[in-house]
């Protein structure tokens, strides 16, 4: 294997990890700046009250992209795995 395609695999392992982590990122931060903007208007400080809500729909996320997230891995691993003769050269 090359050190070009070694690069390229690596740039391909970096772009699914990003794809992958971006719906629970992007629902994370949309929920924290929904709740921070709720505790300023309310003047609540109340450190929990920004954690569950982030929390919960981060899990709510996982529950709702499971499935494409674990195609996209099954997909990569499966192109991993026909790469493998060409490790060993």
């Amino acid at each position: 294997m090359t050190e070009f395609q070694l690069l390229e695999l690596l740039k391909e392992t970096i772009y699914l990890s990003f794809i992958l982590s971006l719906p629970m990122l992007a629902i994370g931060t949309v929920v924290g700046v929904i709740v921070s903007i709720f505790q300023t208007v309310t003047s609540i400080q109340d450190q929990s009250l920004a954690f569950i809500p982030k929390l919960f729909a981060t899990m709510v996320s996982v529950i709702l992209f499971g499935p494409w997230m674990l195609a996209m891995m099954k997909e990569f691993t499966v192109h991993l795995l026909t790469l493998l003769p060409q490790f060993a050269k």
